[in-house]
């Protein structure tokens, strides 16, 4: 009789359990099912940092936001709203056949998201997860372009609640709202611009310090692999113009648009990043877990370059302020990327109650959870 023994590699092991879930998902037909294993063996932290899968199975996961008793709320690019427990595990959908409700926030008790063209208010949410209550209407003209159409949504510290409204395009003059964060009253609807010559800004947040906004803009496409960078920017007061579509990066006239208005007419980005990267969701970190140099420092998720050669993002990365400057840009999480192929895209964090950092990605569908274990 012969005996045989298979020994597996770890790469062995995973493409042989994503071979078995690619069967399960002929057999039963389930969406959240096929969508691909989250790598996070393939994940690179600093030394003293470790990665876990918080939720899988949420399909086009995007943006974050918490709410009071620590239920995670996941926006889409798809059409569902996901509740996640504190703690992770298996998500409810708390709205359906919505129309790619990328922006969701929390206040006073209530889920706040961003359709495309509108926003609604799903009143004492999480006393009603089960069985949610049909949403109010808080504003339902917003424009409904779908280039760059995602509108993001987080309350600022006035209490008022922000939206990112992008250009409906790659490079255009705007009107209106167009290329803004503009800001509303959540009771009155009333709405006006913060910040213009935006571009398309998928992430913003406040500095705990300063009450300061902060926010990630896209770069243009079609001027080369390394032109322009994307941009951080600071906003510290309302009626500040970042440039777009006359000036990108700070420096980079437009070649179509630029000779319009020179960019010394512009504010220019508070810190180059990478170009093509795809920063999207950005948060300060305002928790205690993770060690002193990263407190009061900006995470930001890059989604990763749709047309470089060689690709650039999918990642995590970090920039250090001083005294309200920022002095670094460095990366902190890797691995999505591996080589050519990307197995996941981070969208969006948010600094979960004990500290930890939560990661979405749409691509693998999941969320992540980095947390800092010591020396």
């Amino acid at each position: 009789m012969t005996v045989t023994i298979t020994v597996w590699t770890k790469t062995e092991r995973r493409d042989n359990q994503l071979r078995k879930r690619h069967v399960a998902c002929l057999l039963l037909f389930i969406s959240s099912a096929c969508i691909a294993a989250p790598r996070i063996e393939d994940i690179r932290l600093p030394p003293g940092f470790r990665i876990s899968v918080y939720a899988e199975g949420l399909e086009q996961a995007r943006s974050l936001a918490l709410g009071e008793r620590g239920t995670l709320f996941v926006g889409t690019s798809a059409g569902t709203v996901y509740a996640v427990p504190p703690g992770g595990g298996r998500a409810a959908a708390v709205a359906r056949n919505l129309q790619a409700p990328h922006g969701v926030a929390f206040r006073g008790g209530a889920l706040y998201v961003g359709e495309i063209g509108r926003i609604l208010r799903y009143d004492n949410i999480e006393n009603s997860l089960q069985s949610p209550p049909k949403p109010a209407v808080v504003a339902d003209d917003l424009p409904r372009d779908r280039h760059h159409g995602l509108k993001t949504l987080r309350f600022g510290p006035d209490g008022q609640l922000y939206v990112g409204i992008g250009a409906p395009c790659n490079v255009c003059e705007t009107k209106g709202e167009y290329g803004t964060i503009s800001r509303l009253d959540p009771a009155g609807g009333k709405r006006e611009v913060f910040a213009r010559g935006v571009r398309n800004s998928v992430g913003f947040d406040w500095d705990p310090a300063t009450r300061e906004l902060w926010f990630t803009d896209n770069g243009r496409d079609m001027l080369g692999n390394d032109v322009p960078p994307d941009e951080l920017n600071h906003a510290p007061k309302a009626g500040m113009d970042f440039g777009f579509p006359y000036c990108h990066g700070g420096d980079v006239a437009d070649p179509q648009f630029g000779p319009r208005r020179p960019c010394k007419e512009f504010t220019p980005p508070a810190q180059k990043l990478g170009p093509h990267v795809a920063s999207l969701g950005m948060r300060f970190y305002t928790g205690a877990r993770f060690p002193e140099e990263y407190r009061g420092s900006i995470f930001i998720a890059e989604h990763g370059s749709w047309n470089r050669d060689p690709k650039s993002g999918y990642r995590v990365t970090v920039v250090r302020l001083k005294e309200g400057r920022a002095v670094s840009y460095q990366p902190f999480a890797q691995g999505w990327l591996q080589g050519s192929d990307a197995w996941g895209r981070p969208v969006d964090l948010v600094v979960a109650p004990d500290g930890a950092l939560l990661v979405s990605d749409d691509q693998a569908g999941a969320i992540y959870r980095i947390d800092y274990a010591g020396k």
